[in-house]
């Protein structure tokens, strides 16, 4: 009995387990090096908090205005009486937005500018007139 091209196939499957492996401890190396720089990155990441924390705890506090509506022209309205020199009506207001003068936009814009009156951002200059506030 031959036992030689049984003895050669067992050559060939432990040479391509050897093969395998070789291959899989330089894909454990490889994982092991991007373990420890993630690893790494995660240290400094916490050192980064611990100091960005530190950091906050001395910046002086602004006072806080209060909170805008949702609605996106109060942010352009507020910077319309930025810009403005003196007191404004509703319609001076609408026109600044680029907003048709209509009455129903007038009013709109009148309504705004009272909510705004109410967060203590403007004040009622009287006789529909509207200024920034101090």
């Amino acid at each position: 009995m031959n036992i030689r091209p049984l003895l050669d196939a067992l050559g060939l499957q432990e040479d391509a387990a050897r093969t395998l492996a070789d291959d899989l401890r330089t894909q454990v190396d490889a994982l092991q090096t991007r373990l420890r720089e993630t690893e790494a990155h995660i240290e400094h990441l916490a050192i980064t908090r611990e100091t960005v924390t530190a950091l906050a705890d001395r910046l002086p506090t602004r006072p806080t205005s209060p909170d805008l509506p949702e609605h996106p022209d109060y942010p352009r309205v507020l910077a319309v009486f930025n810009e403005a020199t003196g007191a404004l009506r509703a319609r001076d207001v609408c026109e600044a937005l680029d907003h048709e003068p209509l009455p129903k936009n007038i009013e709109r814009t009148r309504t705004k500018l009272k909510r705004l009156v109410k967060l203590g951002l403007l004040t009622d200059a009287g006789s529909g007139s509207f200024a920034k506030a101090p």
